[in-house]
């Protein structure tokens, strides 16, 4: 019997109305939500639920609010009573996986994430950042390139290692704009720009870092009780220490993602479950590794269509 990992979705995988049929239907998804609401102070549930799509996409908006969805679908999944080897969560789902092996309680993961919004979009004015989705290029060649263009003022880095032939740089707006319009030199396909409100990963986000370690050094962190694997090693941390100090460096660090799906194999994962909004993960694994097993709990019909693993 092979191995079996819970993952989770970052920004990008929000939509208005996410959540909202196991928040009707599974009790225990309900009082998830509305355990956000009451932590965060506000109703975050009717922004989850009726929008409008540009308030939802507010970044100290989509990170509480998808966290919330993620949570709410893998309480309505625990009702199966399977129990995962790993857990991972793409950028901020990290704060879902955290919330999944029992490091983090909702109600202050929520808090640190709202948080962690603000001070993301805060750390960078408004067009100064960007980050583009580059396909098909090497990554190593990808990074030189970067390097080149950052020593001439203008900085740009690796930001997400999704899978192959497709990776993520972060940076000014000028740097991004300089890679992007150079990437046929080393044998990538294009460049597309991708709708965010700052250069999210790079080390323009180590004001954020600084505000969020401040935020963190408060929250009070449990060991996991399942290994999680962290975005920015991709190797499981257990320590809460270690757990607290790599939330800080994930803000401007690059998001191993391809390395930790591999490594999750190489232990014997055969089985990805993707638990949230969206079906992102499942698709970048997919150009991975093939012969892995795919599921999507992304409704309350996936939950109740899913007869074995």
């Amino acid at each position: 019997m092979g191995k079996i990992a819970f993952i989770f979705p970052g920004q990008g995988a929000q939509s208005v109305g996410m959540a909202k049929d196991v928040f009707d239907g599974i009790p225990a998804s309900r009082q998830v939500i509305e355990s956000a609401d009451k932590a965060l102070g506000f109703s975050l549930s009717s922004i989850i639920f009726d929008g409008p799509d540009q308030e939802l996409k507010q970044t100290y908006n989509t990170q509480p609010a998808l966290l919330a969805a993620s949570v709410a679908y893998l309480e309505a999944f625990r009702e199966k009573g399977i129990t995962p080897d790993y857990v991972a969560g793409h950028s901020l789902g990290e704060y879902s996986a955290l919330v999944a092996s029992g490091v983090l309680t909702l109600e202050e993961a929520v808090g640190i994430v709202r948080a962690r919004g603000e001070y993301m979009e805060q750390a960078v004015p408004g067009g100064q950042g960007a980050m583009a989705a580059v396909l098909g290029a090497d990554r190593e060649a990808l990074n030189n390139l970067c390097l080149s263009v950052s020593e001439e003022g203008n900085p740009v880095e690796l930001a997400n290692i999704n899978c192959p032939g497709q990776i993520v740089i972060s940076g000014s707006a000028e740097g991004v704009a300089a890679v992007s319009g150079r990437v046929k030199e080393i044998g990538g396909k294009r460049a597309i720009p991708l709708e965010v409100s700052g250069p999210f990963h790079s080390s323009l986000m180590r004001e954020a870092a600084d505000r969020l370690a401040t935020k963190l050094a408060n929250a009070t962190l449990s060991a996991p009780a399942v290994p999680v694997v962290a975005n920015v090693t991709a190797l499981p941390v257990s320590d809460p220490e270690e757990i607290r100090s790599l939330l800080v460096e994930q803000v401007y660090s690059p998001v191993l993602w391809h390395d930790s799906v591999e490594w999750m194999i190489s232990q014997g994962v055969d089985t990805f479950v993707e638990i949230g909004p969206g079906s992102v993960l499942t698709g970048l694994i997919k150009k991975i590794d093939k012969s892995v097993k795919l599921i999507n709990i992304n409704s309350i019909t996936s939950i109740n269509e899913l007869e074995t693993l």
